[in-house]
């Protein structure tokens, strides 16, 4: 059953200072849609609706989805979408977790879901969602200097995450959740105490690798988010109405009293929604065995999580704190990126952008900073070795984690690097969108016109573009003047030819 407010549905669309934002979260186990409005940088809640969808149980040993789950998960966003009528699709992020980062036929989902939604579904990595848990959570928080260790248990991963104030410093994703969990030890329905004591050693097992980095600095406070979390802390409210937190002795008095239940079927505990109870068993073992590695002593519960994430990392953008941004900044340095010669190039593809956008449909809100990143870092493969450069440019950014970026804007990012210079791979080409292909057309362009990288400005370049055609007209004199440049770009003519996109440079 949906779970919505009371709040009076917007009536129009965003106006002014009446800005709303929404986010959904497409998890493993329930899709959460919220509905905020931006006061000045900080959301004010309108509107909150659940769903239990279950995504993760459609998800076979082939990593396949069920038909019959994905349409059920369909008619859960037919619902939501219109709750979304009204708002622009600049203010809308939808983004896919671990369920639809291991569906093997998630692309066919994710075209359906767009359709009914009208916006892009992004899906995020495993550490992007971490980040974005954390600054939710963060964001629910009084502002200190605390070191905050938060878990959040999702129905297929669960995130554990270390940082100070809005900054996550350590992330993870497990492949561990309560959907996941429940299927492999409790698929029988019965509720044992050797199940449970499999699951939990299970939990611990994934957390093996990871307990040195995270205990080795420690945390002021652990902050528990999500369902599972949230469950077991009304649970413990209600079996022990002084309880302050979540602790081990606790968790150990839910778990006898799950197994006294003795089948899934029969499981009702107060506080325990009952649409959460057939995946509750596995959600307690997984935080019972993060408690037991990590030796938590007390966690308190957070309301805040991905959505508001998600919120504040959108109202971040439109504020000039895109984390992207900082991302590219922080891979300049790291690789030793010739920067001016990048804000070079960066400058160039821009002007030639703003003459062709119309052309060439390049006027979404992320075409500009996605030329722009690839401009700032066409060069980070050189720190690999000079020689194909741009191939190993190309594989950094597709898999290196990057903060910010979904899967999709990352492999843009990956596949504009890897083609800006020389022949196109026959076998990607495919693979390009047209609009990725345009843009990686103006990005090979600038990079030809400063292959020299001297400083010296160039003269304006008039370009002018229709359908898979581009005429750029320089100064009189200018190519006479700088014969090099005439032969890259008739090279560069031959190159394009295979997309095929025509470039005619004027005499």
């Amino acid at each position: 059953m949906a779970e919505a407010s009371s709040q009076p549905r917007p009536t129009s669309i965003n106006t002014g200072n009446e800005r709303q934002l929404a986010a959904l979260d497409l998890g493993s186990n329930s899709f959460h849609l919220l509905v905020a409005q931006d006061n000045n940088g900080r959301i004010h809640v309108i509107d909150k609706i659940r769903e239990m969808v279950r995504l993760a149980e459609g998800l076979g040993s082939s990593n396949v989805l069920s038909d019959e789950v994905a349409e059920r998960a369909l008619d859960c966003l037919r619902r939501f979408s219109q709750r979304l009528k009204g708002l622009h699709s600049a203010d809308i992020r939808v983004v896919g977790t671990n369920t639809l980062r291991r569906a093997r036929n998630a692309d066919s989902f994710l075209e359906q879901a767009e359709k009914i939604l009208g916006v892009k579904v992004e899906i995020i990595s495993g550490r992007e969602e971490a980040r974005l848990i954390y600054l939710g959570v963060s964001h629910a928080l009084e502002d200190d200097f605390d070191r905050r260790l938060v878990i959040d248990i999702g129905g297929g991963s669960t995130e554990i995450i270390l940082g100070r104030q809005f900054e996550a410093e350590v992330m993870e994703s497990l492949h561990i959740g309560c959907v996941g969990m429940t299927q492999r030890h409790f698929a029988d329905g019965k509720l044992r105490a050797t199940a449970f004591r499999k699951a939990i050693n299970a939990a611990k097992l994934e957390m093996e690798p990871l307990v040195s980095s995270y205990t080795r600095g420690g945390w002021d406070t652990a902050i528990g988010a999500s369902g599972t979390i949230l469950a077991i802390d009304e649970i413990l409210s209600h079996m022990n109405p002084d309880a302050n937190g979540i602790t081990l002795e606790g968790l150990d008095m839910i778990q006898q009293a799950v197994i006294d239940a003795k089948a899934l079927d029969k499981l009702t505990l107060p506080g325990l929604p009952a649409e959460r109870a057939a995946v509750f068993p596995g959600g307690l073992a997984v935080l019972r065995g993060v408690f037991e590695s990590l030796g938590i002593e007390h966690m308190r519960p957070s309301g805040g999580a991905l959505r508001e994430g998600l919120l504040y990392d959108l109202i971040g953008r439109d504020h000039h704190r895109d984390v992207r941004e900082t991302s590219v900044l922080d891979l300049t340095a790291r690789y030793h990126i010739d920067t001016a010669h990048a804000r070079r190039v960066r400058e160039s593809a821009i002007s030639l952008l703003a003459q062709v956008a119309m052309a060439w449909q390049l006027t979404a809100p992320d075409d500009k900073p996605m030329l722009s990143w690839a401009a700032d870092l066409h060069e980070i493969g050189r720190d690999i070795a000079h020689s194909q450069y741009h191939k190993h440019g190309g594989y950094l950014l597709q898999h290196m984690d990057l903060a910010g970026f979904s899967r999709l804007d990352q492999q843009d990012l990956a596949s504009l690097v890897r083609a800006h210079r020389r022949k196109f791979p026959v076998d990607e080409i495919a693979k390009l969108s047209q609009r990725i292909m345009y843009l990686a057309v103006l990005l090979r362009i600038s990079v030809v016109l400063h292959r020299n990288r001297t400083a010296n400005p160039l003269p304006h370049i008039d370009a002018q573009a229709g359908e898979r055609h581009i005429r750029l007209s320089f100064p009189d004199d200018w190519l006479e003047q700088h014969p090099l440049t005439k032969l890259d770009l008739d090279q560069e003519a031959g190159y394009l030819k295979a997309i095929p996109v025509t470039l005619e440079v004027a005499e």
